[in-house]
């Protein structure tokens, strides 16, 4: 039988009214919601050093609208919005219960909080050793915790920092007793919980194919029907908005997207062995996932106070836009020389903005300081010349910092009604276990010449298509979807299409270094491509774009959310025959418009 696992919340900050939609629109067995992020960390670091929770109080918000009706159902809520303290967390959510006079049973799991500990602070992506104290420091657990506290007979579970998809893993423990050599079942929860966890973003939110999706306006939040053997059918509630496809999905499992080998402290899910059917109307499953034995070490997630951060943005309007820019940057570092920061990042977009962001280690260097010395130019600059903001003063930013430590090292612990369960508990079965234990999993066969699964740096041999019809000069978008994020300091953007010819096009002629010429503010980094043909996909890790991660990055688009868009907007040759789509949901690619190069 089936388990019916609902998210609510994508991050901190999603809809408030879903918790009360997924719970009243239809029948489920588990709610849950993920409130972190890396960002997230530092903010709620700031939020207890101003003597606020150290967690996310909109749970609480969530949880008293469906609280009674979730355990008059048999309901089970599991959460990691306990942040940085869960315990604090687990303890409002009873005095919560108590208000509302409710008999809950609350748990809470910690362990993942190393802060204080000697850790081996090098940079698990760039070998890079970190001299500064942590101000935050959270190892992220697995499933095992979260299945004990419902073993338990916990009505709520609250976490700290466990991954995303340990949400969906945990519950799939608890209730269908997969243990830790179950992988292949593991690896398939793994799959199903980094698809629901983002929200609406698996039911037609923030996809390629927008116009495609209907009631945008009101999507509704994904669910996935969990199976004993790992698959799981990716649906929503009847009567809601949005759209729950292949398309939908796929775009969803290459977002913030490594290697296809992806680890986890439950299983390593192979994400080059993932089937998509349709399963009907807004059902897809999602099957033959193959899984491995997690790695000995845990990712770390740590942050670090990294500075003080201002930005000020200037509108170029009419012609000379270039000489405008120049003179503008001229007249700022006339008044505030540009060596006195510590990193200045100045950008300038097609659509006519100069945007100047400073950064140092002094607050009042790159407060007022800086955003006084540019309104100060408001009359002694180019025509026209006005801002975005008035001049403020700097913010707080941190840096993220991922390090990697031995899994024996961390040892969670949960406790039910602020009583610690005994050692001995379920999750103390799933001991790390080296890569000599690791299944051969074969990939699937590709095309020739191909390299699935393996990082591909340089111009490779074609995959031999036959076409026949003449090169038709469009938007790569009009035939290709795409979806980009944050991994860290490093950006994902996975590109995916609908046919097995698209594909083998697009393998063929999507190389790194055509990504970093289609885009070139790509090409100073380091681009790692990967080939999922088993979901017609190409994945891309942009290495450092984001710098040292979101806090700290000055870029306006801090999490590399368009990029994906950006190469989609692309003009490309594209062979004749592959251009007209076939029936189906992707909408037909368009002859080519105004916005395509002749």
């Amino acid at each position: 039988m089936s388990l019916r696992v609902a998210n609510c919340s994508g991050f901190y900050g999603d809809r408030l009214s879903a918790a009360r939609e997924m719970v009243e629109g239809g029948p489920i067995d588990v709610l849950t919601g993920d409130w972190l992020a890396e960002l997230t960390m530092f903010v709620l670091a700031g939020n207890r050093l101003k003597g606020r929770p150290g967690y996310a109080p909109t749970f609480l918000r969530q949880l008293e609208d469906v609280l009674g009706t979730c355990l008059d159902r048999g309901i089970r809520i599991v959460s990691n919005a306990g942040g940085l303290d869960p315990a604090s967390c687990a303890e409002a959510v009873r005095e919560l219960a108590d208000r509302l006079g409710l008999p809950a049973n609350v748990a809470h799991v910690e362990g993942d909080d190393l802060t204080g500990r000697d850790l081996d602070l090098v940079n698990a992506d760039t070998g890079e050793r970190l001299t500064a104290t942590p101000l935050t420091a959270n190892a992220y657990l697995g499933g095992r915790p979260i299945a004990a506290a419902l073993t338990a007979g916990a009505d709520v579970v609250v976490t700290g920092r466990v991954t995303d998809a340990a949400l969906v893993t945990g519950p799939g423990i608890w209730r269908h007793g997969w243990g830790p050599d179950d992988l292949d079942a593991l690896a398939g929860s793994v799959v199903a919980g980094h698809v629901i966890e983002c929200g609406c973003q698996a039911t037609g939110g923030n996809y390629a194919f927008f116009q495609d999706v209907p009631d945008l306006a009101h999507c509704g939040f994904p669910l996935a029907e969990l199976r004993a053997d790992g698959s799981a059918v990716i649906t929503k509630h009847p009567g809601t908005g949005g759209l729950v496809s292949v398309g939908t999905v796929t775009a969803q499992l290459v977002y913030e997207l490594g290697a296809p080998r992806y680890l986890g402290p439950d299983a390593v899910a192979r994400f080059d062995t993932i089937t998509l059917t349709e399963d009907g109307p807004d059902r897809v499953l999602i099957s033959g996932v193959r899984g491995e034995p997690p790695p000995a070490t845990l990712k770390v997630a740590v942050t670090v106070p990294g500075g003080y951060r201002n930005t000020m943005t200037l509108v170029l309007t009419g012609l000379d836009a270039e000489a405008k820019a120049r003179v503008a940057e001229e007249a700022i570092w006339a008044r505030i020389p540009k060596e006195s920061f510590d990193a200045v990042d100045v950008t300038r977009t097609g659509s006519g903005l100069l945007r100047i962001t400073v950064m140092d280690a002094d607050r009042r260097t790159a407060g007022r300081a800086f955003s006084s010395a540019v309104v100060e130019t408001g009359l002694a600059g180019y025509p026209g010349c006005y801002a975005l903001s008035p001049p403020g003063d700097a913010s707080p930013y941190g840096v993220y910092w991922p390090v990697l430590v031995p899994a024996g090292e961390v040892r969670p612990r949960v406790f039910v009604n602020g009583v610690e369960l005994p050692p001995g508990a379920p999750w103390t079965d799933a001991a790390p276990r080296g890569r000599e234990q690791a299944r051969a999993v074969p990939p699937p066969a590709a095309g020739p010449g191909s390299q699935v699964g393996v990082p591909v740096l340089l111009e490779r041999s074609a995959i031999p298509v036959p076409l026949d019809r003449p090169d038709v000069r469009i938007p790569l978008g009009r035939v290709a979807g795409a979806r980009s994020g944050d991994k860290g300091g490093n950006a994902n953007l996975g590109v995916w299409v609908d046919t097995g010819e698209r594909y083998a096009w697009l393998a063929a002629y999507l190389t790194a270094e055509r990504l970093a010429a289609l885009l070139p503010g790509l090409a100073p980094y380091r681009i790692d491509r990967y080939e999922l043909p088993n979901l017609r996909a190409l994945n891309f890790v942009v290495h450092g774009l984001l710098g040292r991660g979101v806090a700290a990055s000055p870029r306006m688009d801090p999490q590399a959310k368009a990029l994906g868009e950006e190469l989609r907007a692309c003009v490309v040759d594209v062979p004749g025959e592959l251009v007209q789509a076939p029936p189906g949901e992707q909408r037909r690619a368009e002859e080519p418009g105004p916005d395509a190069e002749a």
